[in-house]
């Protein structure tokens, strides 16, 4: 097995990675890492709890910290079928309209990391004025549920406002 301290990530996230106890990559981790740190599309299949969240937020923190978020843009987009648990400017429908503020100001002001669902990014895009021109990195997590929910079509104006020079990483439990 890999472990992470091969991959030359940048120090600090090497030691977050010590600190969590994580030694050696997942088989998911250690087939994709490298593909995605050398800038690489990919479509990777992999049931949830094989560790794929990492497999793609590992290599993209390591180029967003090589290379910092200069010009305040949205640098990175991860789309995904439903809301997660995640510390980052998450961008998921529901709640009040204080929430809708937050997202609309993160994102305006440029964020580094951008999760989101595909409705809620579009109801923004139609009306905060949100720019995905700058994205570099484009995740489409759980893409066969996205597909499944009918999100489809979401998706594909989502690809549209996006640049057509960026890394697409496509993760599925399940690939027809």
């Amino acid at each position: 097995t890999m472990r992470f301290d091969e991959l030359g990530l940048d120090p600090d996230i090497l030691r977050s990675l010590e600190a969590m106890n994580f030694h050696e990559m997942t088989p998911v981790q250690e087939a994709t890492i490298p593909i995605i740190l050398n800038d690489n599309d990919l479509i990777g299949c992999a049931q949830t709890g094989t560790g794929k969240t990492a497999a793609y937020t590992l290599p993209l923190l390591d180029k967003l910290i090589r290379k910092p978020n200069s010009d305040n843009v949205v640098r990175s987009l991860i789309v995904v079928p439903t809301r997660l648990p995640l510390s980052t400017n998450v961008v998921y429908g529901g709640g009040d309209g204080i929430g809708w503020e937050q997202q609309k100001q993160g994102m305006l002001r440029g964020s580094d990391i951008v999760v989101a669902t595909p409705g809620r990014l579009l109801a923004h895009l139609a009306n905060s004025g949100i720019d995905l021109s700058h994205v570099e990195y484009f995740v489409l997590d759980e893409a066969d549920r996205m597909l499944d929910m009918g999100f489809h079509d979401d998706i594909m104006k989502i690809i549209k406002a996006l640049p057509e020079k960026r890394q697409t990483l496509l993760f599925s439990a399940t690939l027809p």
